[in-house]
């Protein structure tokens, strides 16, 4: 009786959250916004930024989308990381949903997979893609502060969790819509 509960609760944790995320995400100003993602982007890549394997993207715009909360963000290079809100030109897309990008950051789900299930999407220029997903996957975790690794390592349990565990049909358990 509680294994059925604690599953769907867990089920219905990880679909709401990003839907419960999605109306304040919309009232960070883009500033602050910003001002964290070059931060963590710096900090995870400050080793290929020193060593300028950074340089595919100089000139060139990745858009990266949060699909579920509605933030987009464009990022580039030249001598140093840039994140816009806006961009003329975007040379290569990817778009996912919150939990989605967290399994792969947490290294429960491979980004060919989500790929392949057209759970992730990349449009745009083929090669500079290819680049933008091999540099993530070489991020190692011993890059990061403890607490963001341990962080990322538990959310990323908690939603490979929450979206694998067979929940019986007949435990009708909190029946929320957000």
């Amino acid at each position: 009786m509680l294994i059925p509960l604690r599953n769907k609760l867990l089920q219905k944790l990880v679909v709401i959250t990003p839907q419960f995320l999605a109306v304040p995400s919309q009232f960070i100003p883009f500033s602050v916004q910003q001002k964290c993602l070059l931060s963590i982007i710096n900090h995870i890549f400050k080793e290929a930024i020193e060593d300028d394997d950074l340089a595919f993207l100089e000139g060139k715009w990745l858009k990266v989308t949060v699909t579920d909360l509605k933030l987009t963000w464009f990022i580039s290079f030249d001598d140093n990381i840039i994140v816009k809100d806006k961009a003329e030109q975007t040379d290569v897309s990817f778009s996912a949903t919150l939990n989605d990008l967290i399994l792969v950051a947490g290294r429960k789900e491979d980004p060919d997979t989500l790929f392949f299930q057209r759970r992730l999407k990349i449009q745009g220029d083929t090669e500079l893609g290819l680049e933008v997903k091999n540099l993530l996957d070489n991020i190692e975790f011993e890059q990061l502060s403890p607490f963001i690794e341990r962080m990322i390592v538990t959310l990323s349990d908690l939603i490979k969790t929450g979206v694998s565990i067979p929940v019986s049909p007949d435990t009708n358990v909190l029946n929320i819509k957000i």
